[in-house]
C-alpha cells in the first residue's frame, strides 16, 4: 500500500501558480513547494509540469533544480520526472558510483512490464541501452549476472512447476555445498525464470536444508559478485524486507546514506511504502517516520515526511 496522500481533484493551474509565487522574491517558499508537491501523485505532477509550461514557458523541473539545494533538491528533482525516467536516472547513475544494487533491485522487483519501460525510458535517456552500459563498466562474473538480470523479458506469472523447483533446489544445494557461488546454474536460474519459480525453488531449498540458501551466502564487502547474488535472492525472496534493510542500513551506518533513503522513499511512496514502514516499526520497534526525523534534517526531512503520509 502507497504512502502519499493526495487529493483527488486539485487544479494543475492553480498547484503552478502557487509554485511560482513561492520562487518569486527574495527567497524560496520551499514549505509552499512542499504543501504542493508532497501530495500529488504522478499524474497530477504531470499536469502541473504542463500546466506550469505553458503558462510560464518555462521548465518547472530546471526552476526547481535552480531554486532548491542539497539533498531536498535531489527529492524533488527525482519526485518530479515521470516514473520510467526518474528510474532511468537511478540506473544510471547506480552505475557511474557502481552501485550495481540498484540494477539487481530494479531488475529483480520491477514486473517485466515496468522494467521494460524503464529500460525504454533509459535508452531514450543516454542513447545506448542499459545492458550495453553495464557490459563496459562491469567484466567476469559480475557482468554475467548483471546483464542476465537486465537483458531477458521474464514470464511474470504465478505458475510454478513443482516438480522443477525440487530439482533445482537440489542443484543448488550442490552447489552450495562446493561453494562455487559463480555457477552458471546459479547465474541461469536467477536470470531466466520467473520470480514465483524462483520462490517456489528457495522455498524448497530451506525446507529440504533446514536453512535458507543466504545462510550459505555470507556477506563479503570485497566480493561483489557475492554481494550481487544475495541482493538478488532478497529482492526476489520479500521485496518488503529487501527495502527495510535498506532503510535500516541506510540510517544507522555512520554518516547517514541520504541517496538510498531517497531512492526507497521516492520510488515506492506510490507503491507499498506502507507495507515497508510497518516491517520497519517491527524490525526496529521505532516508526520510520521518527527514524527519519532524526536522521535528517530540514526542508529535506519535511518532504521525505510527507510522502510518507506525515506532516512534519
Amino acid at each position: 500500500m502507497a504512502t502519499l496522500i493526495f487529493p483527488e481533484h486539485p487544479s494543475p493551474v492553480a498547484d503552478a501558480e502557487a509554485i511560482k509565487k513561492a520562487c518569486q522574491g527574495w527567497g524560496t517558499n520551499e514549505k509552499a513547494i512542499i504543501l504542493v508537491l508532497g501530495h500529488r501523485n504522478w499524474v497530477q505532477r504531470r499536469l502541473i509540469k504542463h500546466a506550469y509550461e505553458e503558462q510560464y514557458q518555462e521548465d518547472l523541473v530546471k526552476l526547481l533544480e535552480k531554486e532548491l539545494t542539497g539533498d531536498f533538491e535531489k527529492a524533488v528533482y527525482r519526485w518530479m520526472l515521470d516514473p520510467e525516467d526518474r528510474d532511468a536516472v537511478l540506473l544510471n547513475i547506480g552505475i557511474k558510483k557502481s552501485n550495481y544494487r540498484v540494477v539487481v533491485e530494479f531488475a529483480c522487483i520491477y514486473n517485466s512490464e515496468e522494467f521494460l519501460a524503464v529500460k525504454r525510458a533509459y535508452q531514450n535517456c543516454y542513447k545506448h541501452s542499459l545492458e550495453e552500459d553495464l557490459a563496459q563498466h562491469t567484466k567476469g562474473d559480475v557482468r554475467q549476472l548483471l546483464v542476465g538480470l537486465a537483458s531477458p523479458y521474464k514470464y511474470g506469472g504465478r505458475e510454478i512447476n513443482v516438480k522443477l523447483a525440487k530439482s533445482e533446489a537440489e542443484a543448488l544445494d550442490g552447489i552450495m555445498k562446493d561453494k562455487v557461488f559463480n555457477h552458471e546454474e546459479v547465474i541461469r536460474i536467477l536470470t531466466t525464470r520467473s520470480n514465483a519459480q524462483i520462490v517456489a525453488t528457495l522455498n524448497h531449498y530451506k525446507d529440504n536444508h533446514g536453512n535458507a540458501i543466504t545462510k550459505h551466502l555470507k556477506e563479503d564487502s570485497k566480493n561483489k559478485y557475492l554481494e550481487l547474488l544475495l541482493t538478488a535472492i532478497r529482492c526476489i525472496n520479500d521485496p518488503h524486507k529487501y527495502y527495510e534493510k535498506v532503510l535500516r542500513n541506510a540510517i544507522n551506518k555512520p554518516g547517514t546514506d541520504e541517496d538510498a533513503i531517497t531512492r526507497v522513499i521516492v520510488t515506492r511512496a506510490e507503491k507499498d511504502l506502507r507495507n515497508v514502514k510497518e516491517l520497519y516499526y517491527k524490525r526496529n520497534s521505532v516508526t520510520l517516520e521518527h527514524a527519519i526525523s532524526k536522521e535528517t534534517s530540514g526542508h529535506y526531512k519535511s518532504f521525505l515526511l510527507a510522502l510518507l503520509g506525515i506532516e512534519d
